[in-house]
Formats: C-alpha cells, structure tokens, sequence
C-alpha cells in the first residue's frame, strides 16, 4: 500500500481565500480569482507537515490529503 499522499481541493467547497497558498505556496498557487491550483504529484515527505496544516487550517474544509494509488507497470 502507497504512503504517498496527494492534497485535493473540494471546488465546490473553497471560497478562495487563499490561506493554503499562504502555508503551502511550494504546492499550491492562486488562479486570477484567488482559487488553488494544487501542484499535481505525491507531497514530498519534507513538506507533509505544511500538508497537514493547509488541511486543518482550510477555514472552509475543502482541503484534503488523498492516498495516491500505486502505479503498476506495464511491460510492452
């Protein structure tokens, strides 16, 4: 089973304040409307600390942390 971890936002949820960029700006940038665009990939294990934060500081609760599925490979 994956430890990797990947940070989703809930758009329907988010009000566009902006918190999450403010704590995770190594992974999280604004759109022109103040919205996360979330970098896609697992979270570096140095930063999942920051992760967590976003998560739990989301005054909306639209932030959160998802298992990243394992990728098989494929031998063509």
């Amino acid at each position: 089973m994956s430890k990797e971890f990947e940070l989703v936002v809930d758009r329907i949820k988010c009000d566009g304040r902006g918190l999450c960029a403010e704590i995770l700006p190594e992974r999280i940038h604004l759109d022109s409307w103040g919205y996360p665009i979330m970098t896609k990939g697992p979270i570096p294990d140095h930063l999942m600390g920051l992760a967590q934060r976003t998560v739990d500081d989301c005054p909306v609760l639209a932030l959160t942390l998802r298992r990243v599925a394992a990728q098989k490979h494929r031998g063509r």
